[in-house]
């Protein structure tokens, strides 16, 4: 995913978007954000995983190992804090430029915990 090894990538939302999703998807949309933001309104597709679980050690969920990595937060604070703690441990990532908030502005969908129409904290 990147073109010289020890630089990190910020993705566009276009960019994420188009690396995460569909059937084919090169990426997993790793949403790193709290439970509660999550709850409220995430990426359709995306798998979670808080960063506080990842600084505290915890292993990805099975969807996203071994896979690149597209991370997102909210407003892209914490997905650079999670991408430099994941390359650390040997994973492809990169993180979303402008977070769930531009996910939300650039049109794409964000859904709650059953499936309806959600929303960004």
């Amino acid at each position: 995913m990147f073109p010289f090894p020890g630089r990190r990538e910020r993705l566009s939302v276009r960019e994420a978007h188009t690396r995460t999703t569909g059937r084919r998807a090169p990426a997993v949309l790793l949403d790193v954000r709290s439970q509660a933001e999550w709850t409220l309104g995430h990426a359709p597709g995306a798998v979670h995983t808080p960063l506080t679980d990842l600084i505290a050690g915890a292993a990805l969920p099975p969807a996203a190992r071994d896979r690149p990595l597209v991370v997102i937060c909210r407003s892209g604070q914490r997905s650079q804090q999670a991408v430099e703690l994941l390359v650390e441990r040997g994973a492809d990532a990169a993180d979303v430029e402008g977070g769930m908030n531009a996910w939300a502005a650039a049109g794409h969908a964000v859904v709650d915990e059953h499936g309806n129409i959600g929303a960004t904290a």
